[in-house]
């Protein structure tokens, strides 16, 4: 007696929590709703790797969203810095070692040797004389913002007032540019989003299917957002699609759109 005395409280406090529960959630009060919850479950239960593998897809692709928004596009800044920091280092050691001194930034190589090294020029404005192909204009070769030696393909960017090594774009949902340093992790967070739009696409779909019977205006929630993934996911295709010939191609955006504006593609 006792024992039955303890479980109708807990009973009654249960049967109260669940009422609030379906007045706050209304969406839980639909038995047909609650079936679909409990199938879901069940079939975690029974295929626990494929609730595993969503989870970690869209884990990967958060964790690839904030590597790519933080990750550098590489700055002609940075590139400039490395380059003279190596020259001093070449001119320190030239009178004890003749080997050649070599400093890495990222993707950014530079290694030095005696014919690179002059009195008055220094390296970096060396390198970038040495990229452009004979009788280009000096003047498209400094940045007007920055002051700088660019060298061919890098582009300020009025966003991040930098300039960027191999300039894409700016991307305003990461907050960053994409350029040399981060065009391959953009590209792969890209794919990872296509990805998981496809999948959870496919679920909205598979719920659907399974309450076809019931008026449709009782999903009408689902079904927006079923159009707005599906929108989502044509955008994200094409994107998708678009860099994957950029990166063919060894192209960028900007050269892509803007060829006839830019000195050393303009007669190619």
């Amino acid at each position: 007696m006792m024992i039955v005395s303890m479980r109708r409280p807990f009973r009654d406090t249960w049967d109260r929590m669940s009422e609030r529960c379906f007045r706050c959630l209304p969406c839980l009060s639909d038995p047909a709703r609650r079936s679909s919850l409990g199938d879901l479950i069940e079939k975690t239960k029974k295929e626990p790797w494929y609730t595993a593998l969503y989870l970690l897809l869209f884990v990967v692709t958060l964790a690839q969203y904030f590597f790519t928004s933080g990750s550098s596009p590489g700055y002609v800044l940075d590139a400039m810095r490395t380059a003279n920091e190596a020259d001093a280092i070449y001119r320190r050691t030239s009178t004890t070692s003749k080997q050649p001194a070599s400093s890495k930034n990222g993707s950014f190589v530079i290694t030095l040797d005696g014919s690179q090294l002059g009195s008055n020029a220094t390296l970096w404005t060396k390198m970038v004389m040495d990229m452009y192909p004979p009788g280009s204009s000096v003047r498209s070769w400094t940045c007007t913002c920055c002051n700088v030696w660019q060298p061919p393909r890098a582009k300020h960017c009025h966003d991040c007032d930098k300039c960027v090594l191999q300039f894409d774009h700016h991307c305003v949902w990461l907050g960053t540019c994409i350029g040399q340093g981060n065009h391959c992790r953009f590209w792969w967070y890209i794919c990872e989003e296509t990805a998981l739009c496809l999948w959870t696409g496919i679920l909205y779909i598979s719920y659907l299917k399974a309450n076809i019977s019931r008026a449709w205006w009782m999903d009408a929630i689902m079904i927006i957002l079923l159009v707005t993934l599906l929108i989502s996911l044509i955008f994200l295709l094409l994107l998708l699609l678009f860099h994957s010939y950029l990166v063919a191609t060894n192209q960028t955006t900007y050269e892509l759109v803007r060829r006839r504006r830019i000195p050393y593609l303009r007669d190619s």
